[in-house]
């Protein structure tokens, strides 16, 4: 099923993550579940994705798979903003959010308020949150280095929250609010 689509589930630094893709690009990306996670994600995927298949994935998303991987490890400073999104089904202002988002680099955060007036507003930091809140593609569209305007982490709809986002920024070397890194298996 690959020459149409599918989808695929493969370990990294901060666990099993999926990639679905299409004949225009990856259509949708799932970061780890929080309990029996491959088992879990390949359910999530074939949920989300339920016209696609498991398959082995087509050489650009392998490409895809790899840089996220090394994205991931803290080996790389960003090799996602080749990556082809199939954002057919996303909104407009989604996509300003996302192509914003996809521009911060590796290390750095971004507040909601600046995402915001960046993409058409300062009043639009709640539907900036919104719209990261939705996003299909995470963490190739890296939503989790977008923070609360006190520098705190804010939400995030990944497992494990708050935590998981401040884990991927630590893998990335980012330190929130200035602060020391938080976790020493990184």
């Amino acid at each position: 099923m690959t020459a149409t689509g599918g989808f695929a589930i493969f370990p990294t630094a901060i666990g099993t993550c999926g990639v679905a893709w299409g004949p225009r690009g990856i259509v949708g990306a799932q970061l780890p579940e929080a309990e029996n996670e491959e088992a879990a994600t390949l359910a999530r995927m074939a949920a989300r994705f339920p016209a696609l298949t498991e398959a082995e994935p087509p050489p650009s998303t392998q490409a895809a798979i790899e840089a996220l991987r090394a994205v991931l490890a803290g080996t790389s400073k960003d090799l996602l903003l080749d990556v082809v999104l199939d954002e057919s089904d996303v909104p407009e202002f989604h996509r300003r959010v996302y192509a914003f988002a996809r521009a911060i680099p590796p290390g750095e955060t971004r507040t909601y308020g600046e995402v915001a007036e960046a993409v058409g507003g300062k009043g639009l930091a709640r539907a900036v949150g919104q719209a990261l809140g939705r996003n299909p593609f995470a963490p190739m569209v890296p939503c989790h280095r977008v923070l609360a305007a006190d520098g705190r982490p804010g939400g995030f709809s990944a497992p494990g929250g708050a935590l998981a986002k401040l884990r991927m920024l630590a893998k990335e070397g980012a330190r929130p609010l200035g602060t020391a890194p938080l976790f020493d298996d990184l």
